[in-house]
C-alpha cells in the first residue's frame, strides 16, 4: 500500500464533506449519458461539483480500496480556479480549493 494513502482517504473525506456544507452535494446522480463523457472534468455534461462528486471521488475511492496506482499528477485545484474565476460564489468556493490544492500536494509528494 502506497504510505499517501491513509491521508488522501482522509483529504477525500474532506472534499466530501466541503461539498456537502456548500449545498453542492446532490442526492440524486447524473445520466449515464452525463456520466459517459469523455471530456477532461466531464466540461461538456456535468458542472465541475458534480464531477467531483460522481467521478472523481468514486474513482479515488477505487484506486484506494484496490490498492491500485496513484495518478503521476493531479490539476485539480488548477481546474477549481478556472470553473470559479468565471462564476460568482463570493468566497464559498475558497476552501474547497485549499482542499482540492491539498490533494494536488499530497498526489505530487514523493512516495
Amino acid at each position: 500500500m502506497d504510505a499517501r494513502f491513509p491521508k488522501i482517504a482522509e483529504q477525500l473525506l474532506l472534499i466530501e464533506r466541503e461539498l456537502r456544507v456548500q449545498g453542492w452535494w446532490d442526492e440524486v446522480p447524473p445520466s449515464a449519458e452525463a456520466l459517459s463523457s469523455v471530456e477532461p472534468f466531464s466540461v461538456d455534461t456535468l458542472d465541475f461539483e458534480q464531477w467531483l462528486q460522481w467521478i472523481f471521488l468514486p474513482r479515488m475511492k477505487t484506486i484506494l480500496e484496490q490498492d491500485l496506482p496513484l495518478p503521476n499528477a493531479s490539476g485539480i485545484q488548477e481546474m477549481a480556479e478556472m470553473v470559479f474565476a468565471s462564476r460568482n460564489v463570493q468566497g464559498k468556493d475558497r476552501q474547497l480549493q485549499v482542499l482540492l490544492k491539498e490533494f494536488d500536494l499530497l498526489i505530487t509528494a514523493s512516495r
